[in-house]
């Protein structure tokens, strides 16, 4: 008889980033999640000392995984029109293995509508996003805010188009050209 392998952390976080994704908020609780991953709820409690720890554990993984992508671009791009349009095309891509490669961006703003303290964090993650995007907006020559949040409100809900939602490059290069040429 093998013994069973140990659920760490992450192996729980993966669980409910997959569950959030597939199930929606209500599928976040120690019963369910227990099931998805066939053992008893004492692994989760052994982790995270109640549901909303475990809600704030999952939280803090997408802001982290989130914000990765404005780290990323920022260094790797050396003119601000070219992290501008990186931006717009790969601010809401990200994955790790502990989101397991799904992008749960949409399936945290679905949960932030109903729940207050996700919609916080949405908030949070928004503006810091925002904030990079006018910035390097008005480096560009470009100072009317509400451009910012075309480009962020654009690149978030391209990704629920059905038709090349992965393909976000062209749609949101050519908006932002288009917003560049403004100036």
């Amino acid at each position: 008889m093998t013994a069973k392998k140990r659920l760490s952390k992450s192996d729980w976080l993966q669980a409910g980033f997959a569950a959030l994704v597939e199930e929606g908020p209500t599928a976040l609780k120690a019963e369910p999640l227990s099931r998805r991953l066939k053992t008893t709820k004492g692994s989760f409690y052994w982790h995270f000392a109640d549901v909303p720890a475990f809600h704030a554990a999952l939280l803090d993984v997408w802001e982290a995984e989130a914000l990765s992508p404005i780290a990323r671009i920022v260094e790797e791009e050396s003119s601000s029109g070219a992290k501008l349009r990186r931006l717009g095309q790969d601010i809401t891509d990200y994955a790790s293995d502990v989101t397991a490669d799904k992008n749960p961006e949409r399936a945290i703003r679905a949960w932030a509508q109903g729940d207050g303290g996700v919609a916080d964090r949405v908030a949070k993650v928004d503006g810091l996003r925002l904030n990079l995007l006018s910035e390097l907006l008005r480096d560009n020559g470009i100072t009317n805010p509400d451009w910012a949040r075309v480009i962020l409100g654009s690149t978030i809900g391209i990704k629920s188009l059905p038709a090349n939602a992965n393909d976000t490059g062209g749609p949101m290069g050519s908006l932002v050209d288009l917003v560049l040429a403004l100036r």
